[in-house]
């Protein structure tokens, strides 16, 4: 198989999980009887007032999560990629943790937190914790979830571009000027485009979230789309509810690659660099660490304590093995073909946009990334829409769409992953193979992919451990009796024992963090081979 071909066929898997889906909602949503009408539109949104607020509680709660976790974050990403901080790449590891875990999952762990019989409750005055109790269901307690949970994605991606970013420039801005003013006039500067690029990223998958609203009663708009599938079964209300989500990213995803020309994405494929200027933090270290000491247990280590404390009472797993075992193998089956494919599809695509092998790879990066943004209820929707008919009856009734949701959604951090590791790959190696006469495939096999393993395995394991986590597509798509993990528990959550659901979230916690310690070891592993 000729390259062109292989990677146009990776291509139009990436269409048919993803785009095709889009296009069948803005169908399904000016389709009636088989009529292009506008009838949807009119009868559902005929009393604007009736949307209004959810919008407003929508945009509100993005734009205040991606505001504090971009402060946050940037803060974080400085302390852990520019200074001598102590202990920097632990509490590295410790804030980061939530970003590998259903959002829903950081909400439940604050509620056994601050609820009634929380942990504050017996070391806290009654009408403080009262006060903390009512403040976390609504708003406040949404946006600090929502914080904690998407936080770590602006450090991780400042981190990223603060370490790619070339040491000769801070050094000439240092032979005159001291670090805050060259922090404040160079480093983040430079590092300006993937900083902006991970706060609209923030925002948009804030936008989309509809887990964490529900659990803590804020009514936002997403919700809407799952009141009209799930209560009223109305599907063209259902589309047409998802076409301003879907509108949304399209607009903010458009906009940034306008504005930035791809720099946030050059910047983020960037390999680090060999040696980085060091911040001396002198007389603050100690405080610093202390200050960020507290931030892990109090974003982490406080509400995860409190979510192991729960599931510890009697019973608690082996009920929760009982109620969940079958979904649990399910999750693990379901993550592991995911993960397989989505690194397949996703190498194919960051081998294209890397190398730009075909004209067209500049909107083959912004698909994945306005498929990631785009909120996995429209993805559900439009799976729905795409395959529910009488010849693709047997693909919509099968596991296959839960598959389908996966590579929709999470193409984007498998093809990043493989931009960043192909960056490095001496394309001298493929060209001297080439003219030993080693056809393309062959050359893929045996030179590009063993150069790029490293990349490989960390696509493959962070790509299960997002496959195992998601909620929103799978809510909607999963066929009757092979519900994930996931969604098993958020809808136990309804009439389930406090104890059962916590002893079933510490073990997807538990199958995560695995996952990730095995990915650290290889990559240990792999720098040390090297």
């Amino acid at each position: 198989m000729s390259r062109r071909l292989t990677l146009v066929s990776a291509v139009a898997v990436l269409l048919i999980a993803g785009l095709l889906p889009l296009a069948a909602i803005l169908q399904e949503s000016v389709t009636v009887d088989g009529m292009i009408t506008l009838s949807v539109y009119r009868k559902l949104f005929a009393h604007p007032t009736n949307y209004l607020g959810s919008i407003s509680h929508t945009l509100l709660l993005a734009t205040l999560t991606a505001a504090i976790a971009l402060c946050l974050g940037v803060v974080f990403g400085l302390l852990f990629a520019k200074t001598d901080l102590p202990l920097r790449r632990t509490f590295a590891l410790l804030l980061a943790l939530p970003l590998f875990m259903p959002p829903y999952i950081v909400a439940l762990s604050w509620t056994n937190v601050l609820g009634r019989d929380g942990v504050l409750s017996g070391v806290m005055h009654e009408p403080v914790v009262s006060t903390l109790h009512e403040a976390l269901y609504g708003l406040p307690g949404c946006v600090f979830v929502m914080v904690c949970a998407l936080m770590p994605l602006m450090m991780i991606l400042t981190m990223m571009a603060l370490s790619s970013i070339n040491p000769r420039l801070e050094e000439a801005a240092r032979l005159t000027a001291d670090w805050p003013y060259t922090l404040r006039h160079i480093t983040l500067p430079i590092a300006q485009p993937a900083i902006v690029f991970a706060a609209l990223i923030i925002f948009l998958l804030t936008v989309g979230e509809v887990a964490v609203p529900m659990l803590l009663r804020y009514p936002v708009y997403p919700v809407q789309t799952l009141v009209q599938f799930a209560a009223f079964y109305d599907f063209g209300a259902a589309a047409a509810t998802a076409v301003p989500l879907l509108l949304l990213a399209t607009l903010l995803v458009a906009l940034e690659r306008r504005y930035f020309a791809d720099r946030a994405s050059r910047l983020l494929a960037q390999t680090p660099a060999k040696r980085q200027l060091v911040v001396p933090l002198r007389a603050w270290r100690l405080p610093a660490a202390l200050l960020v000491g507290l931030a892990c247990v109090v974003l982490v280590l406080l509400p995860m304590g409190a979510l192991l404390r729960t599931s510890l009472s009697p019973l608690g797993y082996a009920e929760a093995w009982h109620r969940t075992a079958d979904s649990l193998m399910r999750t693990v089956a379901y993550a592991g073909v995911g993960a397989t494919l989505l690194t397949a599809v996703g190498f194919l695509c960051g081998y294209l946009i890397e190398r730009r092998t075909l004209r067209w790879w500049r909107t083959v990066d912004g698909l994945t990334l306005l498929l990631f943004t785009v909120p996995g209820t429209v993805i559900g929707v439009g799976l729905i829409a795409l395959w529910n008919h009488s010849v693709t009856g047997f693909i919509y009734a099968s596991s296959a769409m839960i598959i389908l949701a996966y590579l929709a959604q999470y193409t984007a951090l498998t093809s990043r992953v493989s931009v960043a590791m192909l960056a490095i790959v001496p394309v001298s190696l493929e060209e001297a193979a080439q003219m030993s006469g080693a056809p393309w495939l062959a050359r893929l096999v045996r030179i590009i992919i063993p150069a790029a393993a490293p990349g490989v395995i960390t696509a493959w394991i962070l790509a299960f451990v997002f496959c195992l986590r998601d909620v929103g597509a799978s809510m909607l798509v999963y066929p009757a009796g092979a519900d994930p993990l996931p969604v098993r528990i958020f809808t136990l959550m309804a009439n389930g024992s406090p104890s059962l659901i916590s002893a079933a979230c510490v073990t997807l916690i538990a199958i995560n963090l695995a996952m990730l310690s095995l990915l650290f070891a290889l990559l240990r592993r792999s720098r040390q081979r090297a």
